[in-house]
């Protein structure tokens, strides 16, 4: 499991960064495809396309990545 904190919600053009945090941590659906977009769960509950460049990978423990998994998918 990976997952990424928020650090920006600017320079998106016409994507709307409405239902993101800044600081909160995502995890990743799937990693960054050719044109650099992750598709994670955001603050809606609904999985969506977003620029990498908005995020930071951070590491964490297997353990703390499965139960933050859990806590997520609540």
């Amino acid at each position: 499991m990976k997952f990424m904190v928020c650090l920006s919600r600017e320079d998106c053009g016409d994507l709307s960064t409405d239902d993101l945090t800044l600081g909160r941590l995502y995890e990743v659906i799937t990693p960054a495809d050719n044109r650099d977009m992750i598709r994670i769960i955001d603050d809606s509950g609904e999985d969506y396309l977003y620029p990498k460049s908005l995020f930071e990978a951070v590491e964490i423990q297997e353990k703390t990545a499965f139960r933050l998994h859990e806590l997520l998918a609540a």
